[in-house]
């Protein structure tokens, strides 16, 4: 049965051996700069990069913010949107776990020298989240 890219773009690391040259765009399996595009909550973003067509959908690795409709979510997508929008940031990957569950890739993400995702803990706009929750 062959992957559905257009919905999980992402290969996780077991899909990799299986699907990776059939991938119609490359993986990513390392570091990478790219172009915050969207906030879509306080622990997820979109992030253009150059090896994509599209964007890629970025989860914060290791902590977890409110969904929009509970109480703060909206505060920390604002928060999180001010810190980021339109900035070049550096997404650090763990190559053992660079896929959550929904698809998304995991990452710290690195803008002006600073870690988001541990401000965003530090400031009270999310908290800390295994990586064991996202797998």
């Amino acid at each position: 049965m062959p992957h559905d890219f257009k919905n999980f773009p992402e290969l996780t690391n077991n899909q990799m051996q299986f699907y990776y040259f059939d991938s119609p765009h490359k993986q990513i399996t390392e570091d990478f700069w790219g172009e915050v595009v969207d906030v879509h909550d306080g622990d997820t973003v979109k992030v253009k990069w150059s090896e994509r067509e599209k964007p890629v959908n970025i989860r914060l690795s290791n902590i977890a913010a409110p969904e929009m409709k509970e109480v703060g979510g909206v505060k920390s997508q604002r928060w999180l949107e001010e810190q980021i929008l339109g900035e070049y940031v550096l997404i650090n990957i763990n190559p053992a776990m660079r896929v959550g569950k929904w698809g998304r890739i995991l990452g710290e993400i690195i803008s002006f020298g600073m870690n988001i995702n541990q401000n965003s803990m530090e400031q009270g706009y999310s908290i800390e989240f295994g990586l064991e929750n996202l797998i």
